[in-house]
């Protein structure tokens, strides 16, 4: 009989997994409150770990595998029930999603003028 392995349900697993669910809410919702500049060196820095490490850091650390396409949204879309072309979703988040949000976060802030709500 092979053995599988069971989820790793660890502290560290699950702080892992729950910052990186806090960190893709705040990509998104992060154009409305975070200054801009700092938003686009977020978007940046995820770009360039895609880039050079062919790889998101954080799936690593809570036991996602980046086998087959696997990407953090497509585990959220599989918990949920959900079926999504994992290769067609890879590209998408790996090469367009963050630079949009970007150019969104610019337009949002600097062309429209609307100020970030987050005030340091």
């Amino acid at each position: 009989m092979p053995s599988q392995s069971l989820p790793d349900h660890s502290f560290k697993n699950k702080l892992s997994f729950w910052t990186h669910v806090l960190l893709v809410l705040l990509a998104w919702v992060g154009p409305f409150l975070i200054w801009w500049p700092l938003m686009v060196a977020g978007y940046l820095i995820i770009q360039l770990q895609f880039i050079v490490l062919n790889m998101c850091l954080l799936n690593g650390a809570h036991g996602l595998e980046e086998s087959e396409d696997a990407t953090f949204y497509s585990h959220l879309f599989e918990l949920w029930g959900f079926r999504p072309n994992r290769k067609k979703l890879k590209f998408i988040i790996r090469r367009g999603l963050y630079i949009a949000l970007a150019i969104f976060t610019v337009f949002w802030q600097v062309y429209l003028g609307h100020e970030h709500l987050l005030k340091w």
